[in-house]
């Protein structure tokens, strides 16, 4: 299976999943991973971490299929879903193949942050073991879209 490097979907502060206000997250109950605690503009767009296909797609997630069967989640933001996909633009369809970098979704942070939600964006490796994840930036780093932050092994 080899090394799968996960790159920041969003500019912004590197975060613990911990720190994340919501306790499936917190609690990687869906797997491990990290949050980034996005810069706060107006339009900004969600790109993929890394190559797959789009698995499930929500106006505020998206979950990537790899080809050697991992799957990574991206989630916008917490309690997002409440928006109904409100201030969200798809740019890609369910099934589509996307390379890492490749925009998937616009929105805007100072819109959900004014809408009294967290901003927090959790890159989660499925299923993962918290064991096989590296993380190459350090919590509290400032990064850039598309630039790698967690390598996951697999064997």
């Amino acid at each position: 299976m080899g090394v799968l490097r996960l790159a920041s979907p969003v500019p912004g502060t590197l975060r613990p999943l911990t720190a994340v206000p919501d306790p499936v997250f917190a609690q990687q109950m869906v797997g491990p991973g990290l949050a980034i605690d996005p810069d706060r503009t107006g339009r900004q767009d969600v790109l993929a971490p890394c190559d797959g296909v789009v698995g499930a797609l929500h106006p505020h997630a998206f979950a990537l299929e790899t080809a050697d069967g991992r799957a990574v989640l991206v989630h916008v933001g917490i309690d997002t879903v409440s928006l109904a996909g409100q201030g969200f633009e798809l740019h890609v369809e369910r099934g589509q193949r996307v390379r890492a970098g490749d925009r998937v979704l616009t929105w805007s942070p100072v819109d959900v942050a004014a809408a009294g939600l967290s901003v927090m964006c959790p890159v989660v490796a499925l299923q993962g073991d918290p064991h096989d994840l590296t993380q190459l930036a350090a919590d509290g780093e400032h990064v850039s879209a598309g630039q790698p932050v967690v390598e996951w092994t697999a064997g």
